[in-house]
């Protein structure tokens, strides 16, 4: 048989798909008063997020001198952000809290934030513009951070932070709850995904229109609004 003469076909032109890049980082300080997360920041400067997830692990339980059963126990989502910079609005987030105009105090109590960001989706026709995908992070609070300051010398690199992160999952109709969702900009309509980025990011100002702030959405406006 020819190797060739197969119902499935491998490396098809257009399909040597891949992953890569990370930008537009939006960051959403939670409102305790309004029970709903604040007009999203800009946060600059984002160098890499990995997503750390644990949990699922598996628990075998025997009988009849067989396996009988396995089961997965709950699943958890973390993730690394790693970045020059950071909004001023992350403070709160990161521990701190402004006393005095300049003047800011730490070991104080951490804000629960959103945080979005998309990563670029390349294959071999298109390249880096094949299209993108959007990653929504609900109920996250960051972990202290270690920084290390080092002397100016004749090879100066700009300091990176990171931020371990961990999340309360939210929760979305007729599935379990999440802390995470994947938006793949190649399979949803182009329309629709542009009225959510214009939730998630706002608009600006145009004529008589007031600008309108970026916001996150909870998972049934993120579903509607695809659907």
């Amino acid at each position: 048989m020819p190797t060739n003469d197969f119902n499935i076909k491998w490396d098809a032109t257009g399909e040597h798909l891949y992953e890569t890049g990370v930008d537009r980082g939006v960051l959403y300080p939670y409102d305790n008063e309004n029970s709903t997360y604040g007009a999203g920041v800009a946060w600059n400067g984002l160098t890499s997020v990995s997503q750390n997830p644990s949990g699922a692990e598996a628990s075998d339980f025997w009988a009849d001198n067989i396996k009988y059963l396995n089961l997965r126990s709950g699943e958890d989502f973390g993730a690394t952000i790693e970045a020059y910079t950071y909004p001023n609005e992350f403070a709160e987030c990161d521990g701190s809290a402004e006393v005095a105009t300049g003047v800011k105090i730490g070991q104080q109590t951490r804000k629960m934030f959103g945080f979005t960001y998309r990563t670029l989706i390349g294959n071999d026709t298109d390249g880096q513009d094949h299209g993108y995908k959007i990653h929504l992070i609900y109920g996250a609070t960051a972990a202290p951070s270690e920084r290390s300051y080092s002397t100016v010398n004749e090879s100066p690199e700009p300091m990176t932070m990171s931020w371990e992160i961990n999340t309360v999952p939210v929760p979305v109709a007729n599935y379990k709850p999440t802390a995470h969702i994947e938006i793949d900009s190649t399979k949803c309509d182009a329309t629709k995904l542009g009225n959510l980025e214009q939730i998630l990011y706002g608009t600006p100002a145009a004529g008589q229109t007031a600008a309108v702030d970026a916001r996150l959405p909870l998972p049934a406006e993120v579903i509607s609004t695809l659907s």
